[in-house]
């Protein structure tokens, strides 16, 4: 059984739907990446999941349980959790209070999920007592993917988690999603770079007007002549 699959998921913000039939599916051991043009329905697809727009059509089985138009509140402690590209730190807050922030549904002692969090990311060890708001977009990324960790979820999704960073941020944060699919985190991410988080995916979904034109693993969608012609720039 999948972690989570989405079978012909229709849903959008009101009149005209923007997903007209997605399917995909993703496995523990996963990373998926959701790539297409612009207005193709990947971050939407994202946020049909995490309860944040209307789903009029389809399933979406979460462990076996369907989740379609289920709350976020209630969908973190099933092990979801959703990082989304803008307005994802709390500025104000050190690193350190946006890490506890990320445990608000646990009500064990979540000391060790803090300490794992700063061993996948030592730079926010360092700065554990800096405000949130002081640190580089790269850094700033890091603290929203790690508060998402501490609520320990089976499934951690991303949406343009390299939006805006310099190249050298680019690579150490698809490098850290490598990490955290290693240590038994699932990863369904939507991605601008293409080519390059296809090149670590085990699972590619291309997305165009809200329907799969083409599946299979990250490399084989490189390869396919198609998919490079029309959606990765030749």
């Amino acid at each position: 059984m999948p972690l989570i699959e989405l079978k012909h998921v229709v849903g959008g913000y009101g009149g005209a739907p923007i997903l007209n039939g997605v399917n995909m599916a993703i496995d523990k051991s996963d990373i998926g990446v959701i790539v297409g043009p612009n207005g193709a329905g990947k971050s939407t697809t994202l946020k049909a999941i995490f309860g944040l727009l209307k789903v009029t059509g389809g399933t979406i089985e979460f462990g076996g349980e369907n989740i379609a138009n289920s709350l976020p509140d209630k969908l973190v402690p099933k092990g979801l959790s959703f990082v989304p590209q803008e307005k994802n730190v709390f500025t104000s807050m050190s690193v350190e209070e946006n890490l506890e922030m990320g445990a608000f549904t646990r009500t064990d002692d979540f000391s060790e999920t803090m300490q794992w969090v700063y061993e996948m990311f030592p730079v926010l060890a360092e700065k554990r007592r800096q405000p949130a708001g002081e640190l580089s977009g790269g850094q700033r990324q890091m603290v929203a993917m790690g508060r998402a960790l501490m609520s320990r979820p089976s499934l951690l999704m991303l949406d343009e988690p390299s939006a805006g960073l310099s190249p050298r941020y680019v690579i150490e944060i698809f490098e850290t999603i490598v990490r955290v699919n290693q240590e038994g985190v699932g990863i369904l991410m939507v991605e601008q770079n293409a080519r390059q988080a296809l090149a670590f995916a085990s699972k590619g979904f291309v997305l165009a007007q809200g329907q799969n034109r083409f599946t299979g693993t990250g490399p084989e969608l490189i390869a396919d002549p198609e998919v490079a012609k029309s959606f990765l720039g030749g």
